[in-house]
């Protein structure tokens, strides 16, 4: 390793007269460039109290701006609650030098610019030496790949809305590849050019391989040992993240999980979720919640915040119905719940149910286009709305039960197991769980595709043999809800949902940035008979 003098070294200040003037009392607000092991500076911005004392650093590193009125005032609170806080831009990502190369940098290969900042931040003057780390998304992803580098001074986590994997989190979900999504992020860079060359890079690894796996921080988890509070929101996929991060860390530090009925990102834990308003409730107070939690790890304040539920999670119920289960916290000790698996299976007629089809032959197919794709608008996951204007699209198929004359609840992760035929030897199959109102509203709980060339395993490809069936398992997601009396549980089924999830161009060829250049038209069955029978496996509790 090279020298880490450097990382102790005076960062060049700079004044921060290039932001808008904004008004933040009680706060320095500082542009450094922060130093990494191979002479590379990281931009960050410092908001320090003020005066001449030494406080615990808490940071958030991003490849986003980080120069809004919102992210600086929030940061400015921060601090008045007597902290150092740096928010850092990812290596080549705004002002930071060197190579955007994504998360890349911030593993455990020859650059660790997560670990070199950690400690940077910890000798300054004005540090006291305790580092904590916060951030949702990008942010927690980045905080994952740090705690596996273990810089000593890290202290403590705050994690929301995380990620472990980029290749079955970010860039290959379900093994679907999404070049338009992240064509887009060369705004981000201080040379666009950056990320177009990390695009044809991931062109050369289709499949799991090393090159992902030395992004996968579920591979490290041993190494993962400093007390961490994890929030999940159940109306986003990366859910999984939250909960995964939880479980691999527990036996090694005090690990804290809290899951609630939100979508993604920070800051947005209130009762209104997109189309659905909960009880008072189901607010989470993050701020302050997060104050609490540095203040005991970082200040050693006795405020019995480690003695809280390692688990505490929202059990949603119907809204706007009185009197609907639901819609309470529940605590564990641990995650997930003892639950039954309990299967739920696609019936002739568009039908759902729990007994096993007996049909010798029955099968419901339809048509896909990968240029004429479904319509799935934006690019987040449209949890907590209405989803019937997808369900009615002509490619699409759904499942449905009769009204419930009980209360259903589900709490765990949901599982598919299709069996399929296709003229074509490559397609991705989209599969939806949904909660139908008794007025017809089909509020979307989750969805999850997969790629059927990785029905095998993503470290490998096993195109489809066409007219064969096939046999597709794969995860869609995790929730605990209460299904009111009178309700219906709803499973969708499609090939394609753009601009979310980019078609597949159904040649089974490789599959690269330009792989739109030609595609293939074919008709896709969904098998439900006795011998091939496609279910839903439900984590219910008895």
């Amino acid at each position: 390793m090279k020298s880490t003098l450097l990382l102790f070294s005076i960062a060049s200040i700079i004044s921060a007269q290039e932001l808008p003037k904004l008004d933040v009392p009680g706060v320095r607000e500082q542009h450094v460039m922060i130093p990494m092991r191979d002479g590379v500076k990281l931009s960050a911005y410092l908001y320090l109290p003020e005066g001449d004392g030494k406080w615990p650093v808490v940071f958030e590193q991003r490849y986003a701006g980080l120069t809004s009125a919102g992210t600086r005032k929030n940061s400015a609170d921060l601090a008045r609650r007597g902290y150092a806080v740096a928010m850092v831009n990812f290596r080549g990502s705004q002002l930071s030098e060197g190579q955007y190369v994504g998360y890349r940098a911030l593993a455990w290969g020859e650059l660790k610019d997560g670990y070199d900042t950690c400690e940077w931040l910890a000798t300054q003057s004005w540090s006291t030496g305790k580092v904590g780390s916060f951030g949702s998304s990008q942010g927690g992803f980045a905080q994952n790949f740090l705690a596996v580098t273990q810089p000593p001074h890290l202290t403590c986590q705050y994690m929301v809305d995380t990620g472990l994997s980029l290749f079955h989190e970010g860039y290959r979900i379900g093994g679907v590849t999404r070049p338009g999504r992240f064509a887009d992020f060369g705004t981000n860079c201080r040379n666009p050019e950056d990320n177009a060359a990390l695009l044809r890079e991931w062109d050369q690894h289709p499949d799991y391989d090393d090159y992902w796996r030395a992004e996968d921080c579920t591979l490290h988890f041993a190494k993962m040992n400093v007390p961490c509070f994890t929030i999940g929101s159940w109306y986003d996929f990366m859910v999984q993240g939250s909960v995964q991060s939880f479980i691999g860390r527990k036996p090694n530090a005090p690990q804290q999980l809290l899951l609630g009925p939100w979508l993604h990102g920070r800051l947005n834990k209130g009762s209104k979720v997109a189309e659905l308003v909960y009880p008072d409730n189901a607010t989470w107070p993050e701020v302050e919640h997060m104050a609490r939690w540095f203040d005991h790890w970082l200040k050693g304040s006795d405020n019995g915040i480690e003695t809280e539920p390692a688990v505490r999670y929202y059990v949603m119920g119907a809204v706007g119905e009185a009197n609907a289960p639901g819609n309470v916290w529940r605590e564990a000790a641990n995650w997930p719940p003892q639950v039954e698996k309990t299967s739920f299976y696609l019936h002739d007629g568009a039908v759902l149910k729990s007994a096993a089809p007996t049909a010798v032959a029955s099968s419901t197919s339809y048509d896909c286009d990968p240029l004429k794709p479904m319509e799935m608008p934006g690019r987040g996951f449209l949890g907590a709305k209405d989803g019937q204007s997808f369900e009615k699209q002509p490619d699409v198929r759904t499942w449905t039960t009769e009204p419930l004359a009980k209360p259903l609840e589900i709490t765990g992760e949901i599982e598919a197991e299709l069996w399929v035929k296709s003229t074509v030897t490559d397609t991705d199959f989209i599969l939806r769980v949904s909660d139908v109102y008794p007025d017809g509203r089909s509020i979307v709980l989750m969805d999850y595709p997969l790629r059927a060339r990785y029905r095998e395993g993503f470290d490998h490809q096993a195109l489809l043999k066409p007219g064969e069936p096939a046999k597709l398992k794969w995860h869609i997601g995790w929730t605990s809800i209460i299904l009111n009396q009178g309700h219906r549980l709803r499973v969708t089924v499609a090939s394609t949902g753009a601009p979310l999830y980019e078609p597949n161009n159904q040649t089974g060829g490789p599959q690269t940035v330009d792989w739109m250049k030609e595609t293939k038209p074919g008709t896709h069955t969904i098998l439900h008979e006795k011998a091939h029978a496609s279910r839903v496996l439900l984590p219910v509790i008895k």
